[in-house]
């Protein structure tokens, strides 16, 4: 990773691949090392967006020429605001800010208002900056509205305004249809994204985390930075904010340590966990079918929630056995976890049977020989769900059938 400036919406953070390895490369706007790079593949097609390399952009601005027109793809919110504050810090003096930064929703129907504004000169000041947010709502149109709105922005750009830098924004765009294409090749298109999978989210999360302690004058140990990643979920916003706290916290020992991550940082996964052992605990099967609707459609993956569901229900057996524990700070040392992760599981020991808890965990057993047997991950998740919460009457005849 090459790091040439501070953090804190002072850079624009673009993800490029140079031959087969994924790395961040996070520069300044006023001061780029050369270096060879393009944005990766996006789309179900796999079609490539626009390419741009640093040397390019680089060159327009030390011109002090404005890039006529730029994309922001990608749904993580930490690095849009990055782009947008830098891009307004070199193009609009303070003083005139008011008059050449202007937003604009295509969600709201303002695609056309964008544009109007784009082609009039702003006052007290020799160039603006025009955003257009939400820009994936244009596919949604009726095809009538839709291709008058891509028209639109296909007339603009062919001929934009030489005083002003349109940035639309966008979260997703399907790069089969006219909007994408459009934009692709029409734009310089800077990625906002981590990724569509877990994995390669928590990897860059984890190489964004290492850069960001180092602008805060501290380092992590091994481990630390993953745990760290894993622990707010990839949420960039929340990663910088944790680290804040915990470069606070290290004070001079100047290294932030995987106890130190674990003592202060409460884990959105682990949170998640304890908020579905509360619903199974109480058989709300109906809430807990639509809670794991949700976090399936927000792009949990099948096998790790098992695995968490199977870790959680083996706590609360643990939990369960322990003599003479009353709260979480009695239980922490004996479970291995943090005082408040321990309340829940006593909590929720309270709460099922250690019958119960058995015939729980030889239920996510055979879900998870389901899983790796290929079978369809939702309907194994809904199906384990329904076990768990079931009443006793309906559960135990399932437990006996399937112990024979």
């Amino acid at each position: 990773m090459h790091l040439l400036k501070g953090l804190g919406g002072q850079l624009i953070v673009v993800r490029f691949l140079t031959g087969e390895e994924k790395r961040f490369v996070v520069f300044s706007l006023a001061g780029l090392s050369p270096e060879t790079a393009e944005i990766r593949p996006l789309g179900s097609e796999g079609e490539r967006m626009a390419r741009l390399s640093p040397e390019e952009l680089l060159g327009r601005l030390e011109k002090g020429k404005p890039i006529p027109a730029i994309l922001l793809l990608g749904e993580e919110p930490y690095l849009r605001d990055a782009c947008r504050t830098q891009l307004i810090e070199r193009f609009v003096a303070e003083a005139s800010r008011t008059w050449a930064v202007s937003r604009y929703s295509a969600g709201r129907g303002e695609t056309q208002a964008a544009l109007d504004q784009a082609q009039t000169m702003a006052m007290l000041s020799p160039q603006q900056v025009v955003f257009l947010e939400d820009t994936e709502a244009i596919e949604k149109l009726g095809e009538k509205n839709r291709d008058e709105a891509v028209a639109q922005l296909g007339a603009y750009l062919e001929d934009p305004a030489p005083f002003t830098v349109l940035v639309v924004e966008a979260t997703g765009l399907d790069q089969r249809m006219k909007l994408g294409k459009l934009l692709a090749e029409k734009t310089l298109v800077v990625e906002c994204g981590l990724g569509e999978k877990v994995e390669e989210r928590l990897a860059s999360a984890t190489t964004l985390a290492k850069a960001i302690a180092k602008e805060e004058g501290v380092e992590f140990e091994k481990g630390a930075a993953e745990d760290l990643a894993e622990f707010v979920a990839a949420d960039l916003m929340r990663l910088k904010t944790e680290i804040e706290k915990l470069a606070t916290y290290v004070a001079e020992k100047k290294v932030i340590g995987r106890a130190d991550v674990s003592a202060l940082v409460i884990s959105d996964k682990t949170t998640t966990v304890w908020e579905l052992a509360d619903m199974l605990a109480s058989r709300q099967s109906k809430k807990a079918q639509e809670f794991l609707d949700r976090l399936l459609r927000d792009g949990e993956a099948p096998l790790e929630m098992l695995g968490a569901i199977t870790w959680m229900y083996r706590k609360v057996m643990e939990a369960s056995e322990l003599k003479g524990v009353t709260n979480g700070w009695q239980a922490a040392r004996s479970l291995s976890m943090r005082a408040e992760q321990a309340e829940l599981a006593v909590q929720s020991a309270r709460k099922i049977s250690k019958v119960r808890l058995l015939g729980g965990l030889r239920a996510l057993q055979r879900a998870d020989d389901r899983l790796k047997g290929g079978k369809d991950a939702r309907t194994v998740l809904e199906f384990l769900v329904s076990e768990l919460t079931a009443p006793d009457a309906q559960a135990a005849p399932r437990s006996k059938k399937n112990s024979t």
